[in-house]
C-alpha cells in the first residue's frame, strides 16, 4: 500500500460489535501490532515474532481479515502469502448504545488498556539500561481539564492531527530519521464523574 493510500484510510471506525470482541483478543492484537511495525510478514514470519504456531498465527490473521483490520499483501513469489494491515489507526464508535455494543467496547478498552499497562511495566525495568534522550522521553503523564463533550471530541482530534505525519513513517520506511525507534503512545479521555462543589 502506498503512503498516499494509507493517508486516504488513515482512521478505521469499528462499529461492530463483533469486530471488537475478535480484535480484543491478546493474540490479535499482538499480531495486528507486528505487522503495524514490520509491514507486510507472512503466517510464518508473524508466528516466530509472537512465539505461536503458524497454524494458530494464519487463524488469527484470517479473523482478523474477516473483520478488514489486515489483509493480503502483495507477495514477492508464489510461495508466500504475506498479510498487511489496512489501516494505520482505529477507533470505536458507541453512538448506539446497546447493551451488546458497550459491553464489546468495554472489553476491547480494557484488554488495550491491559497492553499499554504491561509495556509501561516493561519498559520500567528496562529504563535504566536506555540511552538518556529515550529514559527522559519515556513515561507517563497526567492531565485534568474542564471541557465540553465537543472540545474533548476536538482535541481528540488535533491530536490525531499532529500524530499524522509521524504515523506516515509506519508505511514509508525513507521518512524515519535515524534515531527513530517504534513507540506507543496511548491516549486515555476519561470523562471524570461531577463533585458537586461547582469547581
Amino acid at each position: 500500500m502506498s503512503l498516499e493510500s494509507w493517508r486516504e484510510r488513515p482512521r478505521q471506525t469499528l462499529d461492530d460489535p463483533a469486530a471488537m470482541r475478535a480484535f480484543a483478543h491478546p493474540v490479535r492484537l499482538a499480531l495486528h501490532e507486528l505487522l503495524m511495525r514490520s509491514g507486510a510478514m507472512t503466517a510464518a514470519d508473524a508466528a516466530r515474532e509472537v512465539g505461536i504456531s503458524q497454524a494458530l498465527a494464519s487463524y488469527h490473521l484470517r479473523q482478523l481479515a474477516r473483520y478488514d483490520l489486515v489483509e493480503q499483501a502483495e507477495a514477492r513469489d508464489d510461495r508466500e502469502r504475506p498479510w498487511r494491515v489496512t489501516s494505520l489507526t482505529q477507533n470505536w464508535s458507541d453512538v448506539d448504545t446497546s447493551p451488546e455494543k458497550s459491553a464489546a467496547r468495554g472489553l476491547l478498552e480494557q484488554v488495550m488498556a491491559e497492553r499499554a499497562l504491561a509495556r509501561l511495566a516493561e519498559w520500567q525495568e528496562r529504563r535504566g539500561e536506555e540511552p538518556e534522550e529515550w529514559r527522559q522521553a519515556g513515561g507517563i503523564g497526567t492531565s485534568y481539564l474542564y471541557v465540553t463533550p465537543e472540545e474533548l471530541a476536538e482535541l481528540d482530534t488535533e491530536i490525531g492531527r499532529l500524530l499524522e505525519p509521524l504515523m506516515a513513517r509506519i508505511a514509508d520506511v525513507s521518512e524515519r530519521p535515524e534515531g527513530a525507534r517504534p513507540v506507543q503512545l496511548t491516549t486515555l479521555l476519561v470523562p471524570l464523574p461531577e463533585t458537586g462543589s461547582g469547581d
